[in-house]
């Protein structure tokens, strides 16, 4: 188990603290706690000591939970699901607040609890506040990064259209893998939604009107995420089904140009059953050219024919794109785009993401 501290004075950026239990005197600490072990007992002693909720500890290291909050009076469990790094997949982020003191606790490393602990260190604007607007910050930078997944879904979904419309083989498993991602997406963002919208709303003493505003415009973001997984839902649903018409399409079709097919061969099959009778009288029997007779004139039928079924619009040349190559595996870029704090610490509204298939946006300075 690993264990860093921040202490946050009044005025400056923060700087590393060594005891957690040390009184922060008029600023407040920071306190990450890494418990990447089985061994919580140490993890235990030191919420206790902090006068934590027992049941508040143990909720935090023993269960697995959806997001939440729960007020314990002098402390707030803030309980919320935070975006991996190699795939799209969540990990419980438990976030205790007291008057002075904020600590999260987390079972794998935390993009987002390091982004905002560099930017802490570095920017005296983003230390500014009291550990509920630190709180709301991380929130924040935790939400941005769940938003993430649904921009690159959007570009994914382009190339899923593309595999519809050609009815391509590998459209389902895609489909498949990104439904998944999706899926993980929703089972956080919905209630995390409710999450913040309780605590934009709470009247606890530990959470300022400053903090509560953070918390509103946290809202706002899960908001858009809530709205967008349900929406790239029915997006996919909708792509589900034009892939059953292409498929539809496909199988008419092959039926087409099989009776297409075997409308020609009809006659074809008439003229060599007639001169394969077993008589000696047939036309053309005894003629040395014979058979070049009506091998020509069953050529001459058979283009025949073919020339009414074009004239019909029955036999086209083939058109449709086909997709250059296949798509990765669910929406696994967005897990691996890199943290951005400009939405989330300077107040711009979006978070870039690396693009599929190689594109990137620009850079932020």
């Amino acid at each position: 188990m690993d264990i860093r501290v921040l202490h946050f004075p009044p005025r400056g950026p923060a700087l590393p603290h060594h005891d957690p239990l040390t009184d922060p005197g008029s600023g407040w600490l920071w306190i990450d706690v890494d418990a990447d072990s089985d061994d919580t007992s140490q993890l235990t002693s030191l919420t206790q000591t902090m006068g934590l909720d027992p049941l508040a500890v143990r909720d935090a290291i023993e269960d697995v939970d959806l997001p939440k909050v729960d007020d314990f009076g002098e402390s707030l469990l803030v309980i919320m699901h935070a975006l991996g790094d190699e795939r799209v997949e969540t990990y419980e982020l438990d976030c205790f607040l007291t008057s002075n003191r904020l600590v999260t606790v987390h079972r794998r490393r935390s993009p987002s609890i390091e982004a905002v602990w560099h930017a802490a260190q570095t920017r005296s604007d983003i230390a500014a506040g009291g550990p509920d607007e630190m709180l709301a910050r991380l929130a924040d930078v935790v939400t941005r990064r769940l938003l993430s997944v649904l921009e690159v879904f959007e570009s994914r979904n382009d190339d899923l259209i593309d595999l519809a419309l050609t009815a391509d083989t590998g459209f389902l498993s895609e489909l498949t893998a990104v439904r998944a991602d999706l899926s993980v997406l929703r089972r956080a963002v919905h209630p995390q939604r409710e999450c913040f919208d309780e605590l934009r709303r709470s009247p606890s003493p530990l959470l300022s009107d400053a903090g509560r505003r953070r918390f509103s415009d946290v809202f706002d973001v899960a908001s858009r995420a809530a709205q967008g997984v349900d929406a790239a839902r029915t997006a996919l649903s909708e792509t589900l089904d034009a892939y059953r018409g292409a498929e539809a399409r496909q199988a008419t079709n092959v039926s087409m140009v099989l009776t297409i097919y075997a409308a020609i061969m009809l006659p074809l099959s008439l003229v060599a059953g007639f001169f394969g009778m077993n008589f000696s009288n047939l036309p053309l029997i005894d003629d040395d050219e014979g058979w070049v007779i009506v091998t020509v004139a069953m050529a001459l039928i058979a283009l025949v024919s073919l020339g009414v079924f074009i004239t019909l619009g029955w036999v086209r040349r083939p058109s449709g794109r086909r997709a250059g190559e296949t798509l990765g595996r669910g929406l696994i870029e967005a897990a691996r785009a890199p943290v951005q704090l400009v939405g989330a610490l300077y107040e711009i509204s979006t978070l870039p993401v690396r693009g599929v298939r190689g594109r990137r946006p620009p850079s932020a300075d």
